[in-house]
């Protein structure tokens, strides 16, 4: 267990003082067309949204960023806080270190504020069987379910992590038929980590009882480039020399929104937002509501306050691009034009 927290505490450190991120920001490549004319006020906009059955006051997650290790504790406390004085959602990280023991305070502690929607986190490769021995039962899930008071349950697929991570868990055999299993008894929806959903694998997921799909896109955290760092670190050159090759793997978070979005389930569009322009264009692209997460990691390092400032910015920008295109609410939003340039564009003629 002390392996677990050691890596859940070198994951924080390493998103806060290395470049995990592409060079590139795909959402700067999605532009709203301008609207002279809104014939709207700025009081008259409504950012309000549903999820899951529940109500967000703007179309926003903070999605899952850590738990299992001391350090979480407060980070995890600063955002709930935060997400329940906005009205918005938040996930945990994997939840594995809290259900096996390893500081399950630090998940705990949402538990002690009002967030309206709370997404708990398990591993798709820990519900097959691994070499490592590692698997996640059913029973299990309800107790990472229990842990936070979760509304749903978020299996993430992040195998471009796990074939860089040393330790990692790559068998990825059955993963498909354990997320029906779990659908049957939990609210159950899929996660990406950073490298994004493609059109083929939304529609293999689609029909199998999962309530919908965080994208989470290449753009934002690469999990390749954290590993690598990690890997740097223990002088382990064959992952080290991994992390390097792997570092920009995957689908751009927009092109990914638009891969997904015709399985008909909301999709949540993460992976590299940092503004509320960004926000509005996956809302404009698709997507029910954006997720950011090492965009506040540093505020939630400091102080619930600092993670509401920073939330509030993105709220207010949301709002002024609204007004901007003449969107009184998210599905006048949905609906607004948009031009998409650049790499982002090249990717998505390309697909």
């Amino acid at each position: 267990m002390s392996q677990i927290r050691e890596r859940k505490a070198d994951h924080i450190n390493v998103c806060m003082n290395e470049r995990i991120a592409p060079g590139h920001c795909y959402w700067d490549d999605v532009r709203l067309v301008h609207n002279a004319l809104p014939e709207i006020g700025m009081d008259d906009i409504d950012t309000g949204c549903w999820l899951f059955g529940k109500k967000l006051e703007f179309p926003l997650i903070v999605t899952a960023i850590t738990g299992g290790f001391p350090g979480a504790t407060k980070i995890n406390a600063n955002i709930a806080e935060a997400c329940a004085e906005l009205g918005i959602g938040m996930g945990v990280g994997s939840e594995r270190a809290g259900v096996t023991g390893t500081c399950p305070e630090s998940y705990e502690v949402i538990k002690e504020f009002d967030v309206p929607l709370v997404i708990g986190n398990v591993g798709a490769p820990q519900l097959v069987p691994q070499k490592s021995g590692d698997m996640f039962s059913s029973e299990m899930v309800g107790r990472a379910k229990d842990l936070i008071d979760a509304d749903i349950m978020a299996v993430h697929l992040n195998f471009l992590q796990e074939v860089v991570q040393p330790e990692g868990d790559t068998n990825g055999a059955g993963v498909r038929d354990a997320i029906r299993s779990l659908a049957r008894e939990y609210p159950i929806m899929v996660k990406e980590t950073g490298a994004g959903i493609s059109r083929d694998v939304a529609e293999r997921i689609k029909g199998i009882g999962i309530q919908g799909i965080d994208i989470a896109g290449m753009g934002g955290t690469s999990f390749a480039a954290v590993e690598l760092y990690r890997a740097m670190n223990a002088g382990d050159e064959i992952r080290t020399n991994m992390g390097e090759t792997f570092f920009d793997w995957g689908i751009p978070a927009p092109a990914s929104v638009l891969e997904a979005k015709g399985c008909g389930l909301p999709i949540i569009a993460s992976g590299g937002i940092l503004d509320g322009t960004h926000i509005a264009a996956a809302i404009s692209l698709g997507a029910a509501c954006g997720g950011v997460a090492n965009t506040v990691l540093r505020e939630a390092t400091e102080s619930a306050d600092a993670v509401k400032k920073k939330l509030t910015v993105l709220k207010e920008e949301l709002r002024a691009a609204m007004l901007l295109t003449g969107s009184k609410d998210l599905k006048a939003l949905a609906g607004t034009r948009h031009v998409i340039l650049g790499e982002t564009r090249q990717w998505i003629d390309a697909l």
